[in-house]
């Protein structure tokens, strides 16, 4: 994973990870030991959705560009509809606090795609490969020969 895609994927997970340790920590005072475990997992959840989304996403972005857009907008629909069926299939557990579950997977899953939003507005990407530009110079100069 080249640095870019590492720093972008450590601005998402963090915020992330660390509002979901805050969610833990309210619903585990509000809602007990369930509470707590039930926001648990709806964090790690949310991250790993959104971290393989990320990951698909920059793996299109390199290797099939021109299906990047469609990819993303897929990805997205596709995640949430996945993150849908997870708090329709756990509402009746007992294992967890589904309340807590469903909290804390939204609140994971808004906090990730803003933090994403920001660190892709703030990341200084080029717009065009500097190094491609100095090959195509070379090669023009090369062939006017």
């Amino acid at each position: 994973m080249p640095s870019n895609d590492v720093r972008n994927l450590l601005q998402t997970a963090v915020p992330t990870a660390a509002v979901g340790a805050v969610t833990v920590a309210v619903s585990g005072v509000v809602a007990g030991g369930k509470g707590a475990l039930g926001a648990a997992v709806g964090t790690v959840l949310a991250i790993l959705f959104m971290g393989i989304g990320l990951y698909v996403l920059q793996w299109t972005a390199k290797t099939l560009p021109q299906l990047f857009q469609a990819m993303g907008l897929m990805l997205y629909v596709a995640q949430l509809l996945l993150l849908l069926i997870f708090v329709a299939l756990f509402q009746d557990t007992s294992l967890f606090n589904p309340k807590a579950f469903a909290a804390s997977l939204v609140v994971a899953t808004v906090v990730w795609m803003a933090a994403q939003a920001r660190a892709h507005m703030k990341a200084k990407i080029f717009y065009v490969d500097p190094d491609s530009e100095k090959s195509g110079k070379s090669e023009k100069s090369g062939s006017s020969s």
